[in-house]
């Protein structure tokens, strides 16, 4: 079973990655989806869900085997405490493990240069300029959903199902036709409005 991780914060906005970890987490898809966070507090989600992670950056040794991060945005990434989670997207981009952040995570990521030399985007480029002053990767900034570059997935607050359908991509779990269609399904409903 290869482990995805979730970093998660107090704060963190639940629903962003709850369409893709929901579908990684399927026994034949061979991926389980474990969670980190900078200690092992229990964290609460926006939505008031209390989540106990199985990893700290305390403990996390850097030799854990796993085939992505997953970052949700939320209302915990200004927060000083927070940024030690640097260490860990330092070691997925050393060892070309995927990062997928979403929403005012990618504003974290911004913060720290991981988006200067990528295709991306945000909430918005002025977002993420005022969010991130260090931020030096306009250029590379795309208004999208989602943006797919490399071994990096970023997408805008309202990109959950575009950003999950990215990933379900990177990591080979759905693809063709039957990715679109888990995409459709989710994005137009079972009836779709005239």
């Amino acid at each position: 079973m290869k482990k995805v991780l979730v970093f998660i914060t107090d704060g963190f906005a639940d629903w962003e990655a709850s369409y893709v970890t929901a579908e990684l987490n399927k026994p034949e898809t061979g991926f389980q989806v474990q969670t980190i966070a900078i200690d092992k507090d229990p964290k609460i989600s926006m939505g008031g869900l209390t989540v106990l992670p199985d990893y700290s950056l305390q403990d996390f040794f850097f030799k854990l085997d796993f085939a992505m991060l997953i970052i949700p945005g939320g209302t915990g990434w200004r927060e000083e405490k927070n940024q030690q989670a640097k260490k860990l997207v330092d070691f997925c981009f050393v060892k070309d493990i995927p990062v997928a952040a979403i929403c005012d995570a990618t504003t974290f990521l911004g913060y720290h240069g991981f988006l200067d030399q990528h295709k991306h985007t945000g909430n918005s480029l002025p977002y993420l300029i005022e969010g991130a002053p260090h931020y030096r990767g306009d250029e590379k900034y795309i208004d999208e959903q989602s943006v797919s570059d490399g071994c990096l997935i970023t997408a805008n607050g309202s990109g959950a199902l575009e950003f999950s359908r990215d990933i379900l991509s990177k990591l080979d779990v759905l693809e063709g036709k039957e990715l679109e269609d888990w995409y459709s399904l989710f994005k137009k409903g079972y009836f779709p409005s005239q």
